[in-house]
């Protein structure tokens, strides 16, 4: 996960400069966070982008086998994660911007950053036994629930966040 402070440390003169203008220095924090937001979120989508390469060689054996019956159920499995792709990738940035009339918590902010580090974690070890279904021997109704269930379980976590940005979520109540 990208850090807001590395941003920090790499900026180049320019911003140097402007960061002495009064307010401007907040404004350029909350910049380089969003950005870190906006890349975390790209990272996430692209990882179980490229996770479905697994789906599509479990569908393959699932093919060689003969149990194309089987298959709509990996499709619908697809189709959930699809949908926690586009909810990655659409969701809203954890930031305003220096004149927007909505401010952003800096300690929200700091709660969303935490929030961040768990769901990388989720998508990892989602990813990775989505890949790993090319080398399964597990039938689709051994295996399709139970990622589907922690598919489930990681939109819970992005609509969680979501409402914590909109102020909707109460403080401790993480999923």
């Amino acid at each position: 996960m990208i850090d807001p402070q590395q941003h920090a440390k790499n900026r180049g003169l320019v911003e140097s400069i402007l960061q002495y203008i009064p307010g401007f220095s907040g404004y350029l924090a909350r910049e380089y966070r969003r950005e870190s937001d906006s890349m975390t979120r790209n990272f996430l989508a692209d990882k179980l982008q490229k996770s479905k390469k697994g789906l599509d060689e479990y569908g393959n054996t699932l093919v060689g086998l003969g149990a194309i019956d089987q298959l709509p159920m990996l499709e619908r499995l697809r189709s959930r994660l699809d949908l926690a792709i586009n909810r990655l990738k659409s969701q809203m940035p954890g930031y305003s911007g220096f004149f927007d009339f909505v401010q952003v918590d800096e300690e929200l902010l700091t709660d969303i950053y935490e929030h961040d580090l768990a769901l990388v974690q989720q998508v990892e070890g989602l990813a990775t036994e989505i890949q790993n279904l090319g080398t399964s021997q597990l039938t689709p109704a051994q295996v399709v629930p139970e990622i589907t269930s922690k598919i489930d379980g990681l939109l819970g976590k992005i609509d969680h966040r979501e409402n914590m940005l909109k102020g909707v979520a109460a403080g401790g109540d993480t999923p």
